[in-house]
């Protein structure tokens, strides 16, 4: 067999094969709440794996393995941040509230990557935004370094994480 056709079929099974999920390099900084998510992700995804072991959807197993290997090294690398103590300066985990240049004004929490989502507010601290804010005390201007452009916010209230 020619060595041409042997690479075809290496190519051909790597192909099938699903792309690891990335590993952000930041550090795993997240809340309690962020590592319990991660776990009942895990607990979901063994469970479905588990029910498509019956099947002979290779393909839906081999994704299933993928994210089961990225979850676990996620909640392996978790470094669950302690609620904050005090308000005085913004930490993970905060709830902020902060106004624009405009004065219009917006709530955030800051949470570990994961646990990230803009529509309920949930502010990755390692985003630009979450990086402008950590820190920061009430009163203080922020300079959010933003793909549109540079905007100046000012801190306006520091809450614990509820």
């Amino acid at each position: 067999m020619s060595r041409a056709f042997v690479n075809e079929d290496n190519a051909a099974a790597q192909a099938d094969q699903p792309v690891e999920r990335q590993v952000s390099e930041q550090p795993n900084r997240l809340t309690a709440q962020g590592l319990a998510q991660l776990q009942a992700k895990v607990a979901q995804l063994q469970h479905e794996y588990s029910l498509e072991s019956a099947k002979d959807d290779k393909q839906r197993q081999a994704d299933l393995e993928r994210d089961l290997r990225y979850f676990n090294q996620r909640v392996q690398s978790a470094q669950v941040v302690p609620p904050a103590k005090s308000t005085d300066k913004v930490q993970i985990g905060n709830w902020v509230t902060f106004a624009n240049e405009q004065d219009e004004q917006q709530r955030i929490q800051l949470v570990g990557e994961d646990q990230a989502d803009a529509t309920a507010n949930l502010i990755n601290w390692g985003s630009p935004l979450g990086r402008a804010l950590l820190g920061a005390q009430v009163g203080d201007e922020v300079l959010w370094k933003r793909p549109v452009g540079d905007q100046l916010i000012e801190v306006l209230v520091i809450e614990p994480e509820a």
